[in-house]
């Protein structure tokens, strides 16, 4: 891959849940988006990610575990009843999740980490002409999620990735220039 092509695939990628819920995402497909989460760069080698792969009818189970969460919390009755489908919007759901370090400091490198792995991921789906979307998950959901997942309570959950054939392409978005500072 030359620079210019990567640059194009990068600036092609684009969040969109204009997902076909009906299409088929190949084992293939999900063990190379999983493979390119788990190349990130990771600080001391604390190899923090962790990840859920959710299909068929476990989409609305986790559905239903988040909303159940998020009745408890008293959350808003029309959110938790919209939380209840939405993950069947997609064929494909991955749960990520970083695990704690052993001190403050590891745990926020390990949550960077498991942040490039996301965009990695984000960008292989893009490489294959897949639709994604990174969502956050619902606020004081995370043991619920971890639970469902079988992972650690201890592990945190920084996003739900919405992954299938796009249904329209997402529109493009007008990005204002960064913030940038040089210091010669």
């Amino acid at each position: 891959m030359q620079p210019e092509e990567l640059a194009s695939l990068i600036a092609a990628r684009r969040s969109n849940i204009f997902i076909d819920a009906h299409s088929h995402v190949s084992d293939s497909h999900i063990d190379a988006l999983i493979s390119a989460a788990h190349f990130a760069p990771n600080h001391k080698r604390t190899w923090p990610l962790r990840i859920c792969v959710v299909r068929g009818t476990s989409r609305e189970l986790l559905g239903n575990t988040i909303a159940d969460s998020m009745e408890s919390h008293g959350d808003d009755p029309a959110k938790v009843a919209k939380t209840r489908t939405k993950y069947t919007r997609a064929p494909l759901i991955f749960v990520v999740a970083y695990a704690q370090g052993s001190s403050d400091t590891e745990t926020i490198e390990n949550s960077y980490a498991v942040a490039a792995g996301v965009q990695n991921l984000l960008l292989m789906a893009e490489s294959f002409g897949l639709a994604a979307l990174w969502s956050t998950p619902a606020k004081g959901a995370n043991d619920a999620i971890t639970r469902f997942c079988d992972m650690a309570t201890s592990d945190t959950v920084v996003g739900i990735i919405y992954v299938g054939s796009p249904s329209q392409s997402a529109p493009a978005v007008q990005r204002p220039h960064p913030t940038v500072t040089y210091r010669d």
